[in-house]
């Protein structure tokens, strides 16, 4: 299974409306919110360090993620929208999305916040390196810069 990760700019994927209905059945609205601020030209991802990425595989889009400023601490992003597939799940997809996100960010910021929507998901940025901090609205967050001893 070969997993490509590709920025979206223009104009989100014609897929993502599966992916908003897969979310939808499983009570999820935030991929909704992406459809809907998107049209809007609310949030697009264009500020600097902004960025929304779509994962593939077999030319099928599989998930979305993106990071935004993040408007409650100077100098970090947020991850944002970030959605896996039901069917595409344990498939190594999710990790590779995050991690190209949180590559990215090492560019950009030296913190990057999350909010958590289930401990599924809390487990998941847990993995990555998050730690669990609930204020302003996320739920954890990275600190990108290494701490000196």
């Amino acid at each position: 299974m070969m997993i490509d990760i590709r920025m979206i700019r223009d104009r989100l994927p014609q897929e993502i409306a599966d992916l908003e209905s897969a979310a939808r059945q499983e009570g999820y609205r935030h991929i909704t919110r992406l459809v809907d601020e998107w049209a809007a030209g609310g949030t697009r991802f264009e500020r600097d360090g902004e960025r929304l990425l779509g994962a593939y595989v077999d030319e099928a889009l599989a998930g979305i993620g993106g990071m935004t400023v993040e408007p409650a601490l100077s100098g970090a992003l947020r991850m944002r929208r970030f959605y896996i597939g039901p069917a595409m799940r344990e498939r190594g997809i999710g990790r590779k999305l995050a991690l190209a996100l949180l590559d990215h960010a090492r560019s950009c910021g030296s913190i990057v916040t999350v909010h958590a929507g289930n401990d599924g998901a809390a487990k998941f940025w847990a993995s990555l390196g998050f730690q669990a901090d609930g204020r302003d609205g996320y739920t954890h967050r990275l600190d990108l810069t290494p701490r000196s001893p």
